[in-house]
C-alpha cells in the first residue's frame, strides 16, 4: 500500500471544495503539500487553516486557462522543489448551457481548464517521475465523463477525454513506476455549479439541489486518497447517482429513456 509521507504532492483547483480537503488529508498523510489556483487570497487561507497539522503547506498561483503560464509554472515547481511525486489534476470548470446555445468559444475555455491543463502539467511532469522510478496521478473526472448528459456537453467532453489521454498514459508507463488513478465522482456538496459557465460565459450563480444534497468534499478526499493507497484505477464516488453509470453500462435502453426525460433548461 502506498504511503504519502514525505512525499511531494501538487494539487490544483486546492482553494476550496474537493481540492481544499484533499490537501488536508495529505498533510495529515505526512505529504509536501503545493496548493494551487488562481484565488491567491483563498489559497492563503487554506495554508494558513492547516497551518496546525502541517508546516510543508505552498500556494502557488496560477491560471489553468493560460497554456503559457501553466507550462511555466510546472518548470517552475520542478525547479523550486526539486522534484513531484503526485499529481493531484483536480481543478476545473463546469458547465451549464445547451449544445446549440454554446458558442465554440465556451467549449474551448472549459476543455482547455478542464482537459488541456492536466496534460501540460504531466508532459512537464512525466519525465521527471520516470527518472525517479516513481510517480502519481489523481484525476478529477466525473460521471458526466461517463456518459453525454443535458447542459454538461463541453464538460462532459473534457472529462471523458481524461480516461484516453491518462489510460494511454497507463498502459505506456505502468512499468516505470507511474501509476494513475481516475476519479468519477458524482453529487459533491462544492461550488462547482455556482461557478458554472452559461452560455454567455458568465458563471451559473447558484448550486444545483441535487448536489446541494452531495457527499461533503471531506469524504470525497479521504476516499481519492484511499483508493490511490490501494492502487485503484477506476474509482466511482458519490451516492445513489452512482446508479446512473451501472445502468448506462448494463442497461442502455433504460438510460437513454431517463436522460431523454431530463429537461434541458
Amino acid at each position: 500500500m502506498t504511503n504519502f509521507k514525505n512525499k511531494t504532492v501538487w494539487i490544483t483547483g486546492a482553494s476550496s471544495g474537493i481540492g481544499e480537503s484533499l490537501a488536508e488529508e495529505f498533510a495529515r498523510e505526512g505529504a509536501r503539500v503545493i496548493i494551487s489556483s488562481h484565488e491567491a487570497t483563498e489559497l492563503e487561507r487554506v495554508r494558513k487553516k492547516l497551518e496546525p497539522i502541517s508546516k510543508e503547506v505552498f500556494p502557488v498561483v496560477f491560471n489553468l486557462a493560460n497554456p503559457d503560464e501553466v507550462k511555466t509554472t510546472a518548470e517552475k515547481v520542478l525547479k523550486e522543489y526539486g522534484r513531484v511525486d503526485v499529481l493531484m489534476n483536480n481543478g476545473g470548470i463546469s458547465q451549464r448551457s445547451t449544445v446549440i446555445d454554446t458558442p465554440i468559444e465556451i467549449d474551448r475555455r472549459i476543455m482547455e481548464i478542464d482537459f488541456f491543463s492536466g496534460v501540460i502539467l504531466t508532459k512537464v511532469l512525466l519525465p521527471k517521475m520516470i527518472e525517479n522510478g516513481y510517480g502519481q496521478f489523481g484525476i478529477t473526472s466525473s460521471i458526466s465523463g461517463k456518459f453525454g448528459f443535458p447542459l454538461r456537453s463541453a464538460y462532459g467532453a473534457a472529462k471523458h477525454a481524461l480516461f484516453g489521454f491518462y489510460g494511454s498514459l497507463r498502459a505506456e508507463n505502468s512499468s516505470k513506476g507511474i501509476k494513475v488513478t481516475i476519479f468519477s465522482p458524482g453529487r459533491v456538496k462544492t461550488k462547482i455549479s455556482i461557478h458554472a459557465l452559461e452560455k454567455d460565459g458568465k458563471e451559473h450563480g447558484k448550486m444545483d439541489s441535487g448536489q446541494a444534497k452531495g457527499i461533503s468534499p471531506k469524504k470525497c478526499a479521504r476516499k481519492m486518497i484511499r483508493a490511490m493507497k490501494r492502487g485503484r484505477k477506476d474509482v466511482l464516488i458519490g451516492g445513489v447517482e452512482l446508479v446512473m453509470v451501472w445502468i448506462h453500462k448494463y442497461c442502455k435502453w433504460l438510460f437513454y429513456r431517463i436522460v431523454g426525460k431530463i429537461k434541458a433548461a
